[in-house]
């Protein structure tokens, strides 16, 4: 008897844990209350298909040789994002012309030269201090042992040319009289193929403390379909989205049933999963920091990794639908009243 009480104690404490956990789940869940429908309709639809693929043909082409880390390829290609902020008004967060954080050559591998991450900056109207990064790398294989380039147009000239739009996006907002109230950060991060060396160096050296940092969106190919979607176009998966912060999960739930309806695909997100993309990418480093993310993701295709990655073969319109659907999330993230709350802070597993 006295061992069954024992035990019947146990049961009950477990019980209770559960509930109060399922039903802070469920209120975090059933609080999240989407901002300014119209206004996220409005700028999201400025991201179109013509202009990312105009970007991304030049930023997939024979000019930056594949962007391998260091070479003077990558350093055009940086130069062209660069550029491109520079001509739609978006500052930099160093100030003046500066949008390079630069990562010396004694970071790297020895073969690799000097490099640079490129960062662009709109800051929050109301809670500045409060920073959300999203990010793509900029940097691909450059050129392989038969001469071939590399070109990167997934992987991840989808990603680089998707913080272009939204930062224009953002911008015109902002322009108009509706900026974010928190402020965005568009990361391009050097060196991810070599190790994700560049999102490494900037959570080492954040040009804003990582305390500070709310959440990162990490995007990683969303220009292409894999063969286990061949049939089913209107999906992207999702790695990481509740690891760090139910909420973040949920906002990011909650915007695509309001308007885009993709099919969202988490079987990539199981922890222990064979090909460990969770950790595979540049969010890691900022989810090693604590700091809730998600990875953006097509899965692997008959051409990752190969000179055969060219703009051709990416479906333009799945891009702006992707690229809109992210736009929306950071919106939300960026506009609602409460800060983004991350589980350690807000007593779930307690």
């Amino acid at each position: 008897m006295k061992t069954f009480f024992i035990l019947s104690i146990f049961t009950l404490i477990g019980t209770c844990a559960t509930q109060k956990y399922t039903t802070k789940i469920q209120n975090i869940k059933n609080n999240v209350e989407l901002v300014d429908s119209t206004l996220v309709f409005k700028y999201a639809y400025t991201i179109n298909s013509e202009e990312l693929s105009t970007h991304l043909y030049t930023y997939a082409s024979d000019k930056f040789k594949g962007r391998e880390v260091g070479t003077e390829g990558q350093k055009k290609a940086a130069e062209f994002i660069k550029n491109y902020y520079i001509s739609e008004g978006i500052e930099s967060p160093f100030g003046g012309d500066n949008y390079y954080q630069t990562i010396p050559k004694s970071f790297f591998y020895e073969k690799y030269n000097a490099s640079e991450n490129v960062l662009a900056f709109i800051k929050g109207s109301k809670k500045p201090e409060e920073i959300i990064i999203i990010s793509a790398h900029l940097d691909h294989l450059g050129i392989n042992e038969d001469g071939q380039i590399n070109y990167g147009a997934d992987d991840d000239g989808s990603g680089t040319v998707a913080l272009m739009e939204m930062a224009q996006a953002f911008q015109l907002a902002k322009n108009e009289g509706y900026g974010p109230k928190r402020s965005i950060l568009f990361l391009h991060l050097t060196g991810e193929e070599i190790g994700k060396k560049g999102s490494e160096y900037y959570t080492k050296n954040p040009v804003f403390p990582l305390e500070n940092t709310i959440t990162n969106l990490n995007i990683d190919m969303i220009g292409r379909v894999d063969e286990i979607h061949e049939n089913n176009k209107n999906y992207i998966y999702l790695i990481g989205s509740d690891r760090l912060s139910k909420e973040l999960h949920y906002v990011s739930e909650k915007i695509n049933n309001a308007y885009f309806n993709i099919d969202l695909d988490y079987r990539y997100n199981v922890e222990g999963e064979k090909n460990s993309y969770y950790t595979r990418s540049d969010h890691y480093n900022f989810a090693m920091h604590g700091i809730p993310v998600i990875f953006y993701f097509n899965g692997e295709h008959k051409d990752y990794h190969r000179p055969s990655d060219t703009p051709d073969k990416i479906e333009y319109e799945l891009l702006e639908k992707r690229t809109k659907f992210i736009f929306a999330t950071i919106w939300q993230i960026a506009n609602q009243e409460h800060s983004l709350s991350v589980d350690k802070n807000n007593e779930l597993l307690k």
